[in-house]
């Protein structure tokens, strides 16, 4: 299963949880799981959040494979211009 580590603020919304074990394939899979679990993460959640999937900074890149021994970190997103 998959290492995933929660930052920011989404602690406030996961009562407290900052990191978990979850079997999920895809970046999309893991925005599922999240919300079913914990149903306070706010409506945007999936559109707030920036995926590191060992290492590698994903956004909005739903498909984006997660292995089995995956660390994978949510993070704010950054916007600029």
């Amino acid at each position: 299963m998959a290492r995933i580590v929660l930052t920011g603020n989404l602690q406030l919304h996961t009562e407290g949880v900052s990191e978990l074990e979850l079997d999920v394939n895809t970046i999309r899979q893991l925005m599922r799981q999240l919300t079913t679990r914990y149903p306070g993460l706010p409506a945007d959640f999936e559109d707030e959040v920036a995926v590191s999937i060992d290492g590698t900074i994903y956004q909005d890149d739903w498909f984006a494979e997660i292995g089995p021994d995956s660390e994978v970190h949510l993070l704010p997103k950054i916007g600029g211009g």
